[in-house]
Parts: C-alpha cells; structure tokens; sequence
C-alpha cells in the first residue's frame, strides 16, 4: 500500500472512524432503549404478582394487633389488649398514681 499523502483521504479516514463510533453509540442507544422497556415490564409484573399474593395472604397481622390493643394507660399513653394486663401495668409502672376507676373491680 501506498503511504496515504493527501487531505482527501486522510479526511475519509476521519469520516469512517466517525461513521462507526456514530452506529455503535445509535446501537447502544437501541440497546438501552429495549432494556429500559425490559425493565418497565419487569416493574409491572412484579407488581401484579405481589399485588395477587398479598390477595391471597388474607388479614394484615400489624392492623389485627393494633385494632386489639383497646386499652389506653392514661398516664404514659401505653396500649394494652385487656383489662388485666392493664391493671398490672398500672400497679407496676405507676404505683404513686391512683387507680382507674375502670381497673378497680379487675382482678389481676
């Protein structure tokens, strides 16, 4: 080959390597494209199947077991299930205060 002396080709050189670097950057524009609908795909599948087996799993545990504490210290605002558990809290974190009137026919 002969040794490349002219603008012209070196210029058309320049313009290959340009043209290439140009279809890999739009292949890979694609690429990410397709991926990135992959991915929006993927979300939405998996929220449709976490939607479905949180169907199925019935009762949230955390709501029955706040809905069961009814009652209210009314010293330190603590929630207990019953009436007894309610009064031996009382009578163990507040022995100076007096007791509820609601407590005071429990048996502990």
């Amino acid at each position: 080959m002969t040794a490349p002396c002219s603008w012209l080709w070196l210029l058309s050189q320049i313009a290959a390597v340009v043209s290439h670097v140009c279809r890999l950057n739009v292949f890979f524009l694609f690429v990410d494209m397709a991926r990135g609908q992959q991915k929006i795909q993927s979300q939405q599948k998996n929220a449709k199947k976490q939607a479905e087996q949180k169907k199925k799993q019935g009762h949230d545990q955390k709501a029955a077991a706040k809905a069961a504490l009814i009652y209210t210290c009314t010293v330190c605002r603590t929630q207990m299930p019953d009436p007894k558990t309610f009064k031996q809290h009382f009578e163990s974190k507040h022995p100076k205060t007096p007791l509820p009137p609601e407590l005071a026919d429990v048996q502990a």
